[in-house]
């Protein structure tokens, strides 16, 4: 039995105290994936941003809201578990600055600076030690190019290629790809079909080595 780090859900940028960047990921496959596990008889901690999806009873939630929020609860609960999927869809960018009060409309443009988040994975990526990580890259060109530069960046064991469609959607396709470039599997379906494929794999490529 492994215990297993999930990441799920979106996270919120703050721009001011009423709004934020953010996308609309559900959190639909960070659920399908803590069901899959659990069922093949794995503990799941899961940190998710907000959601609206209910997980699994059996599994650790701790629910964060920033980037820097998942970050922080990743960095202390990576090194306590066996390995990580990270399928969480964290907002990549961040304003400079976050107004202490509600922007209020001047009849202007509004200039927003952002900046870039950190790399949840990738810094978990840089303290592993006997864990593996599954990433996820959603990509809309360059797609296996794309993918293969951010398992390499993330020190990544495999990584999991989707679509723009698969956000805030039932059914997704995916190909999960090993560090040689090589397509292990192509899954499409339910969210619950394809985190069942990719529990499998995992199973017999990483947790049965350890």
């Amino acid at each position: 039995m492994a215990r297993i780090l999930i990441t799920s859900g979106p996270t919120r940028q703050f721009l001011d105290p009423v709004r934020y960047l953010t996308n609309a990921s559900s959190g639909r496959m960070g659920k399908a994936l803590a069901e899959a596990l659990l069922g093949a008889g794995h503990d799941v901690v899961i940190v998710s941003g907000p959601v609206e999806v209910t997980y699994p009873a059996r599994a650790e939630v701790l629910p964060v809201v920033s980037t820097e929020d998942m970050l922080e609860a990743c960095l202390n609960l990576f090194p306590e578990c066996d390995g990580m999927i990270a399928a969480a869809a964290p907002c990549d960018y961040r304003p400079i600055r976050v107004a202490c009060h509600k922007l209020a409309k001047t009849g202007e443009s509004l200039n927003l600076h952002l900046v870039e988040t950190p790399d949840v994975v990738a810094l978990c990526g840089a303290i592993k030690e006997h864990q593996w990580i599954v990433a996820f890259a959603l990509e809309t060109e360059d797609h296996r190019m794309r993918a293969l530069q951010k398992l390499e960046r993330k020190s990544a064991d495999l990584i999991v290629l989707n679509g723009p469609g698969a956000i805030h959607a039932a059914d997704t396709e995916i190909e999960i790809i090993d560090p040689r470039g090589e397509i292990l599997a192509a899954i499409a379906g339910s969210k619950q079909k394809v985190a069942q494929g990719i529990v499998q794999l995992v199973q017999e490529r990483l947790l049965e080595k350890n």
